[in-house]
């Protein structure tokens, strides 16, 4: 409310000045039609001189010596008063006689009675009118004032604010007046493009590989709550959707959030705001439907936003019950066909549930995840992860440092292999998903509170190689989306990590600390493999580019990632 209102004072104050302008415009034009009639007035005063002067100067009467009595010529007088001659011969204007001769050689003169003419001034008076009505194009009643504007109620104020239209609008002027363009760009590829010491991009500057984008944070929503998940939309790569834990100092606040962030543009506020009475733990985008975002809470309930709804609030979610989820879910996916697609979901209560988009009351099938070597031991999922083209497949990291593999369906649906290396909780897992000659898709990537980073096969039970140059908790780790060997890798420091493994494996490729050295708990690759978003525990996401040369992969990547596989192997075994 505080926000509409504010816009609608910025309206009165817009709506204020176009009146005040309007005015101003309105008496330079009276005091510039009073000054073109004075200046009329002289003119006609200066030609009246200057014909008396050329009547002088030709032995005639002026006008201003016009005697002021002028009438027309005696009505009385009539053509019976002349003379008519059949043939004319002289006439002397100073005399009233005409002469005339026949043809019998006499003559004969007539006299020709001249009539007097008089001048009479004619007088003009104006009379002013009892009232000055002021006609204009729109109708002057109560509710339109003297420039056409009408004044709006207060609850038709509050009705347009509210409006869809209005907010379409909105989002849409702020995108622009965020934009800085470059006007000269040259589409012709004929002029070079100029850099100034400003404007050259950093890598051609100092070779940097791993630079500062931009970040987004939002003072309302994001103040000192942890980012919980990072999740891209499948149909508009340009938004991200992240989720937000509960702000301590503000126990009024609604304890979970989700912000919808636009990359594309330079507006530094979320395309939607979205929240609930739970903190938000994890989060996704629908894959065939972009205006739903789903949500997993605390509390053990999956929420639903749809964003063509004007509300923040969810519009379905899950029942409190032990036909559901009952602990904390912290793993959120979208799988199957557009036909045929459904909401997967992991809780640490060691349950896998499959929900209907069109249906969240209850699940349509409920998996329950047991150790089947340690009789029957429900395991506590804190993350998982499908593998390429795989909708029944996953991954599990656990809170015991466990990993396993599990399938949804089949014979022997629930947990089939257990993978040991790490002595703490799992944080994060990623699978490998990049396409080329040689198939990857076995390959995996799990961090942990043990500071150590694994590479693992579904093949090997054992990790094909740890990475331990971190020197705090490993939360998050994440396989490029476009080089089959690089991934990237974030820690409690506030360090960044990318691992090129056909560089070095013993040491980051490109690292930075982010500025103010927050815990960084989330990261994720934009679909173009050009950048990646880290998340930190104080609510800001930070954008870092990454350098073509780093992030594009060469042709021969996939058989170098090949031998560097088999050296790692040979090497940690």
């Amino acid at each position: 409310m505080t926000d509409i209102r504010a816009h609608l004072e910025r309206k009165k104050a817009k709506l204020q000045a176009l009146r005040e302008e309007k005015e101003r415009l309105r008496k330079e034009k009276e005091q510039k039609e009073l000054t073109q009639v004075e200046e009329a007035a002289l003119r006609a005063a200066n030609l009246e001189r200057d014909v008396d002067e050329l009547l002088s100067s030709l032995g005639a009467v002026s006008l201003s010596d016009v005697p002021s009595d002028f009438s027309s010529p005696d009505a009385r007088l009539s053509d019976q008063s002349f003379t008519h001659l059949s043939i004319p011969q002289t006439f002397s204007p100073a005399s009233s006689t005409y002469s005339t001769s026949k043809h019998s050689g006499h003559s004969q003169q007539s006299t020709i009675i001249r009539p007097q003419l008089t001048v009479k001034n004619e007088q003009i008076v104006n009379i002013a009118p009892q009232h000055v009505e002021t006609y204009m194009k729109y109708t002057q009643t109560d509710e339109v004032d003297r420039y056409g504007f009408v004044e709006l109620s207060e609850e038709e104020k509050e009705r347009i604010l509210l409006s869809e239209a209005f907010d379409q609008a909105a989002r849409v002027m702020e995108r622009a007046l965020c934009e800085t363009l470059d006007i000269y760009t040259d589409y012709s590829g004929i002029a070079r493009p100029f850099y100034s010491d400003a404007t050259r991009p950093l890598d051609e500057q100092s070779g940097a590989r791993l630079f500062l984008n931009r970040c987004f944070y939002e003072e309302r929503w994001s103040r000192n709550r942890c980012v919980t998940s990072l999740s891209w939309s499948p149909n508009f790569p340009e938004l991200l959707a992240a989720s937000y834990h509960r702000n301590e100092d503000s126990p009024n606040d609604p304890e979970g959030v989700c912000l919808i962030w636009n990359t594309k543009y330079k507006k530094t506020t979320p395309e939607y705001i979205f929240y609930c009475q739970s903190p938000v733990l994890s989060t996704t985008f629908s894959r065939f439907h972009p205006n739903l975002v789903f949500g997993g809470t605390y509390s053990g309930q999956i929420v639903l936003w749809d964003n063509r709804v004007r509300k923040k609030t969810p519009i379905q979610r899950t029942p409190l019950s032990a036909n559901a989820h009952t602990h904390p879910v912290f793993c959120l996916s979208v799988v199957g066909t557009q036909s045929a697609d459904n909401l997967i979901s992991v809780s640490t209560d060691g349950r896998l549930c499959s929900w209907s988009l069109e249906m969240l009351s209850q699940p349509q099938d409920m998996l329950q995840l047991e150790q089947k070597h340690k009789q029957g031991k429900t395991v506590a999922p804190s993350c998982f992860a499908f593998p390429a083209n795989s909708s029944n497949n996953f991954i599990l990291g656990c809170q015991d440092g466990s990993v396993y593999s599990a399938c949804r369906h089949g014979r022997n649906a629930g947990i089939l292999e257990l993978y040991e290396g790490h002595d703490s909780l799992v944080t994060g897992i990623s699978s490998h998903g990049v396409q080329g000659g040689i198939d990857f898709s076995h390959l995996f990537l799990t961090s942990s509170f043990d500071w150590t980073i694994k590479l693992w096969s579904l093949k090997e039970s054992k990790p094909l190689y740890s990475f331990e140059d971190n020197g705090d908790y490993v939360y998050d780790v994440a396989w490029s989306p476009i080089h089959p060997a690089l991934f990237a890798a974030v820690d409690g420091t506030g360090r960044l990590s990318l691992w090129n493994l056909n560089e070095n494996t013993e040491i980051p490729t490109a690292s930075v600390m982010v500025d103010g050295c927050p815990a960084l708990n989330q990261v994720s690759w934009a679909s173009s493999g050009l950048q990646v978003i880290v998340g930190d525990d104080t609510g800001r996401i930070w954008v870092y580019r990454v350098s073509e040369h780093l992030a594009n992969p060469h042709g021969d990547e996939w058989s170098n990632f090949a031998r560097t596989l088999l050296q790692l192997k040979n090497s940690w075994s």
